[in-house]
């Protein structure tokens, strides 16, 4: 019956349309243009020459407005303001450059909406040109691509102008108010190259939290200095408190020293626990390529082990087995054993969703496509919007945001009784 309803939906919404364009009109324009040998698209071809009369006609609706008379309408005699001719200029368009005549008035007052003073560019192309600066093309290809496909010249200065106007929301999005609780946030850096003075790695921040109803939301980006060091992790973490997180259930993070006392100190119920993925690729740096496979085996029984009893007693057989030969590795599990283990006192759909930092790994790998191919970028300021356009691109259709909900729907059942209610507080 649903699928039924939206596909008459889909009709109807359709009909609407084609009633609003006489196709028989458009088959004549068609026709027409092939007869007298008019391109289709391109510079002075037929969606050019339309999109020039539709702006056109547009704009001399809107002055009309302005006035309150059509033109050559006596009314307007004795008004104390009247049209004066029009003002040639070029904008680039979806369909290439267009140059329209824009309506004037004699006392300068009248201030066009939909082409305005001084712009050049049509908001469709400046849509498209986010669209390819948050997929990774850089703004020399970006250029490329628009005299190409398009034949319009835009200089790089004009990319990064059209760029530059995502800083504010991104200022708006970064300060937003948050929620008072979440069940899970996954607290991860990424490091991208920056030119300041010299070209170094700076790590750009990243918490990703999921909602009390299951959604995916990125609270925010930092730029760091350095390392990813806890004291700064410790400002971010208070920021995110003073924007409203009053309750965190789980943090997952890495095995950064100091981050569980960092975390504790801003939300004290906070259970830490560190990501076994992390544990597990510091553990093969420690070892010979050769051994990977077979240490992997030998730790898979400790974190898939049903208590922490279990898991202690597979990770002593793994100590027999390779603590001579690779004591860094048992040394490392031991120093992380205490933030690692809590994930084995909850239900097995908790485990299934914070055993590892996959759910803002993908994220991540999203983020380095993005940035991958700028090599390195001039500022601080120029990584962050990079990184925001691509996160703010992630999910356009909202398909993944759908499967995200579906798949944390028991996993948060299993956290509201593992945590005594505290998530149905929050939906209060």
């Amino acid at each position: 019956m649903t699928a039924d309803l939206a596909d008459n939906a889909v009709v109807a919404k359709r009909k609407q349309r084609d009633s609003a364009v006489d196709a028989g009109l458009v088959g004549q324009l068609v026709a027409q243009a092939r007869d007298s040998g008019l391109q289709l698209t391109g510079e002075g071809g037929l969606l050019a020459q339309l999109t020039k009369l539709v702006v056109e006609s547009a704009l001399e609706g809107e002055i009309t407005d302005h006035l309150g008379y059509e033109s050559g309408d006596p009314a307007g005699r004795g008004t104390g303001n009247s049209r004066n001719g029009t003002r040639s200029k070029t904008v680039v368009t979806d369909v290439g450059p267009v140059e329209i005549d824009v309506p004037r008035d004699r006392d300068g007052s009248f201030e066009p909406q939909l082409v305005r003073k001084r712009q050049r560019r049509l908001e469709g192309v400046e849509n498209m040109v986010l669209s390819l600066s948050a997929k990774g093309l850089t703004h020399g290809e970006i250029c490329a691509h628009l005299h190409e496909v398009y034949g319009v010249e835009v200089s790089k200065q004009t990319i990064t102008t059209i760029t530059d106007k995502v800083i504010e929301g991104m200022a708006e999005w970064q300060n937003r108010p948050l929620d008072p609780v979440y069940p899970v946030i996954f607290l991860d850096a990424i490091h991208v190259k920056i030119r300041d003075g010299k070209v170094a790695n700076r790590p750009i921040y990243v918490a990703l939290a999921v909602t009390v109803e299951g959604r995916r939301d990125i609270l925010g980006l930092w730029a760091g200095d350095g390392g990813e060091g806890a004291k700064f992790w410790l400002q971010v973490l208070t920021e995110l408190r003073n924007r409203g997180v009053e309750d965190v259930l789980m943090c997952v993070c890495d095995g950064l020293k100091g981050f569980p006392d960092a975390i504790n100190q801003v939300w004290p119920q906070t259970v830490v626990h560190t990501c076994v993925v992390h544990l597990l690729r510091a553990s093969f740096r420690y070892a010979a390529r050769q051994d990977w496979d077979s240490i992997a085996k030998a730790l898979k029984p400790v974190y898939t082990a049903p208590t922490e009893a279990a898991a202690l007693e597979r990770f002593c057989e793994f100590t027999d087995t390779w603590g001579t030969k690779y004591p860094a590795i048992v040394r490392m599990w031991e120093n992380a054993w205490a933030e690692f283990t809590p994930f084995l006192a909850f239900d097995v759909e908790i485990r299934k969703v914070v055993c590892t930092t996959n759910a803002i790994e993908s994220v991540n790998a999203r983020i380095r496509k993005a940035v991958r191919a700028r090599g390195h970028f001039p500022n601080e300021q120029a990584a962050l919007k990079c990184v925001y356009m691509a996160i703010m691109s992630l999910d356009p259709t909202g398909t993944g945001q759908r499967k995200w909900i579906i798949r944390w729907k028991t996993a948060l059942n299993a956290f509201d009784i593992a945590f005594d209610g505290r998530l149905s507080a929050a939906r209060k």
